[in-house]
């Protein structure tokens, strides 16, 4: 048996800061100290924005010094006014198409000055508190915005690669691509490809030596590597050109159109505004998964990033730097190095200061061949395969593509601009209208959402959700049937923030089942948003219904006169069974406990018929409800879930099953074993039998077909754990109790006796009593479920190929109860003394 945490406790450990009665309290620190850890992650910072800056700077076509100003400035400016504390500011390639395009027009001193402008506008949006707006652009339109950037300007610097020029259009530089091919200059492909090599290489090198040699950034070793081998062979290629700073160029007064001018402002504004503020989402993200962080890192201000962020725009334009924007590949490196303030970003921009104005001779030994094929790498990455799953899967994939082509080809504002007007088309394919409350009742925070969740409602489900103090316990209620990226992201980061904090998120489905004859909507409104003509079944449900049991009335066929006789059929059974024999089994379902036998009313399909013989039910036919219901649910499949699920199940099918654990549980109806354990195809391999029993190895007209599963889920499918796992009110456990051995030996009380050994374990006085995390057994009934789940333990233990699997180390056994009335799933655990069963708390989303 394996030891289960529980994730619902309060901390022992945690210290309440107190002062004595009568003392002041202790004075507030200024600041946060200088840290070990602060400092190592400045520098490995510091390492990778030092060739990033000058390669973005020469990607823009502006001077090299420019992407230094911008770096420093970023760390310094940022770092000290911005919101969230560990993410790296600087110039972005996400900028460069557009820092490009302007320079391109304008030149460089007004380019500086639409910096500054955008960064008096950051600063206005961040005064009017509208950051949180920005969350509500589909994360479709900012990768696919980011992919149309990455292929630009990996198809302008492959022509610096192979030792051309590049031009100022995408369609210029594919057009001239086969010239450039045919006259391509060998020494800058050979820096480049020796760049490009260490790049790739240096984060897999393998071995204890490899983890020590990744410490230092691979663009670090790649640009050094390919200058140093650049000096031996004596390339004679362009390098880094870093003129005096006196000479300098600052911004100077806008020239050009007003329309143009305005409209690039808007562009670098927001561009770098949705970047910086999804950019300390996602560190926000990074932080609550280190749980080391989580307590000492304050969750990003926004509207603070935002102000942080202008301010840092107006500074380096000024001072003729690049536009800043928040950089996740620094950001990234800054988390995973160990900061934990804000001094590491600062410190890295001091860094790159003295860099700038001490190393500048060992910068102008770098080749620009090389930096671009780094810049080039960057522009690939930008196109991530991660994402393009993402939004295929959340069925954006259309909105991606647009924008991602409009960038390409049309520009960077043009591009955004389709990809949210296909956004809002698709959007309004799909949204409803979205209700979302929120109310506290007996220390509980709820949340209830009423429709659909897009990206619109992203702003309102923000501002609901941090309504929830932190630490608090919330319940989230999602009566809707779809939820986007956008949507899931917001409430993915909130939850894990909510629980790094110690708090506990539920997220529930309402029960929405619909009466016959009260319309939803308009007349036949479809869950997925089409409409039908009414039918016979008039049972309206939501996806989930069939889940739980269709808790709506399904009528006869035929005239109202028809259905009223089936109605009084109905209520009137209880009372005729009263005065009849029950079938063999009805007896049984009787015998075992099981609610819900033949003809108990509220059951779809029980509906009784008052002229067939009393101990004769009905045979189900074509026309009943139960083969509607049964058509009903398979024609539900092939239309909603089956195009969701093909290509997983083609996979397994290729490729066979591979299902980590072996689930042996109770036949019984009500236990869903892919929802209690959140799986789904080939996750788990699944034995169902009355009362979850293993009969033991060896016994006389033993039962083989358990043993056969054991075996070849051990032996063939090499499962790495079993789960034996009951539930309350089982009715084996209360045939058990109420057994009576006269009775005749029929095939289920023959199969009953292998959970005769869990009767004498729970009579046995000399053996803790299995009880519950916070409670004792509620009834006998209750303790023998209990005590049947580590008798069939044992009994699993003795079977030969879970013997020898257990002592090889390639095995675990997990004991879990299923307390179906409160929907609580319970593990046995070894952290306390005795056999007790363990609250299992609500699973994160990013599971």
């Amino acid at each position: 048996m394996s030891a289960c945490t529980p994730t619902r406790h309060d901390d022992p450990h945690r210290k309440e800061h107190s002062h004595e009665p009568h003392s002041p309290p202790s004075p507030r620190p200024r600041g946060p100290r200088l840290t070990g850890a602060d400092v190592s992650a400045s520098i490995a910072v510091f390492l990778i924005a030092l060739p990033l800056s000058l390669g973005i700077a020469l990607a823009t076509g502006a001077p090299l010094q420019a992407g230094l100003v911008a770096a420093a400035v970023g760390g310094v400016v940022v770092g000290r006014l911005g919101g969230a504390p560990l993410q790296v500011s600087g110039p972005a390639a996400g900028l460069t198409v557009v820092t490009a395009e302007l320079i391109q027009r304008y030149g460089w001193r007004t380019t500086c000055a639409i910096t500054v402008l955008a960064g008096l506008a950051q600063l206005g949006l961040g005064l009017l508190r509208v950051a949180r707006t920005a969350l509500a652009v589909s994360p479709a339109i900012v990768h696919g915005m980011l992919a149309g950037i990455g292929v630009t300007i990996a198809v302008a610097q492959l022509h610096i690669v192979l030792g051309g020029t590049p031009h100022s259009s995408v369609l210029l530089n594919l057009r001239d691509l086969p010239a450039q091919l045919a006259r391509v200059q060998t020494a800058a492909l050979s820096v480049s490809a020796l760049t490009l090599c260490l790049l790739l290489a240096w984060p897999r090198l393998p071995g204890r030596a490899g983890r020590l040699l990744r410490v230092v950034p691979a663009p670090l070793v790649a640009v050094t590597g390919a200058t140093t081998s650049a000096a031996l062979l004596g390339f004679g290629l362009p390098k880094v050109d870093l003129p005096s700073w006196s000479s300098h160029a600052l911004a100077g007064l806008p020239e050009g159109p007003a329309l143009g001018l305005i409209a690039a402002v808007l562009t670098i504004t927001l561009v770098c505004s949705v970047q910086s503020l999804l950019g300390a989402v996602a560190v926000d993200k990074m932080v609550a998964a280190r749980p080391a962080l989580s307590g000492r890192v304050r969750r990003a201000d926004l509207d603070r990033e935002l102000l942080g962020q202008g301010a840092a725009n107006v500074v380096s334009g000024t001072l003729g730097g690049l536009p800043v924007a928040g950089v996740a590949v620094r950001s990234t490196a800054n988390v995973n190095a160990g900061a934990v303030s804000r001094n590491s970003t600062m410190l890295h921009g001091v860094l790159v200061v003295i860099a700038a104005l001490l190393m500048v001779p060992i910068l102008e030994l770098i080749p620009l061949a090389s930096l671009a094929a780094l810049v080039m790498a960057v522009g690939i990455q930008m196109v991530s395969l991660h994402h393009i799953r993402t939004v295929t899967r959340h069925r954006e994939v259309l909105v991606y593509a647009v924008t991602t082509v409009g960038v390409v080809f049309l520009g960077v504002l043009e591009g955004v601009a389709l990809g949210i007007g296909m956004a809002v088309a698709v959007a309004l394919h799909r949204l409803t209208r979205t209700r979302i409350t929120h109310h506290e009742k007996e220390g509980v925070h709820h949340v209830h959402v009423r429709g659909q969740l897009t990206f619109l409602a992203v702003p309102r489900l923000s501002r609901t959700l941090h309504l929830v103090p932190q630490g608090a316990h919330a319940v989230v209620e999602l009566d809707g049937s779809f939820m986007d990226h956008a949507a899931y992201e917001s409430l993915q980061d909130w939850q894990s923030t909510q629980t790094a904090h110690g708090g506990t998120v539920e997220l529930v489905g309402r029960r929405t089942g619909v009466r016959i004859g009260e319309p939803t909507g308009p007349a036949g409104l479809h869950p997925d948003g089409g409409t039908t003509a009414p039918d016979s079944s008039g049972c309206r449900c939501h996806p989930w219904t069939p889940w739980r049991n269709h808790q709506c009335a399904i009528p006869e066929t035929g005239g109202p006169a028809q259905r009223n006789d089936a109605e009084t059929t109905t209520a009137r059974a209880p009372e005729d069974t009263e005065h009849t024999e029950p079938s063999d089994l009805t007896a049984k379902l009787d015998a075992l406990g099981a609610p819900g036998a033949l003809g108990t009313p509220g059951t779809p399909g029980a509906t009784v018929d008052a002229s067939a013989p009393p101990s004769s039910p009905r045979a189900p036919d074509a026309t009943t409800p139960t083969a509607n219901q049964l058509a009903r649910g398979i024609s539900a499949f092939q239309r909603n879930t089956a195009p969701l699920v093909r290509s997983e199940l083609a996979r397994l099918a290729r490729e066979g099953q591979q299902p980590s654990q072996l689930f042996l549980t109770c036949a019984d109806s009500r236990l869903v074993t892919s929802m209690i354990t959140s799986s789904g195809p080939g996750d788990l391999f699944v034995v169902r039998n009355v009362g979850n029993l293993v009969p033991p190895p060896g016994e006389e007209s033993g039962d083989d077909s358990v043993a056969a599963a054991i075996e070849y889920a051990v032996d063939v499918l090499r499962v790495r754990s079993i789960t034996v796992c009951g539930h309350s009110g089982c009715g084996a456990m209360q045939a058990l109790l109420a057994a009576d051995q006269d009775t005749a030996q029929t095939p289920l009380r023959r199969w009953l006796r292998y959970g005769g050994p869990s009767v004498a374990r729970m009579a046995d006085g000399s053996r803790p009593a299995a009880r519950l995390a916070a409670r004792a057994a509620a009834d006998t009934v209750e303790q023998l479920c209990l005590t049947n789940v580590i008798q069939q333990l044992e009994h699993l233990r003795a079977h030969d190929s879970v013997s020898r699997a257990l002592r090889a180390g390639e095995l675990e056994l997990h004991g879990m109860y299923f307390h179906v009335g409160e929907a609580q799933a319970y593990l046995l655990s070894e952290v306390h003394e005795g056999e007790v069963f363990d609250h299992v708390g609500v699973a994160d989303l990013t599971a």
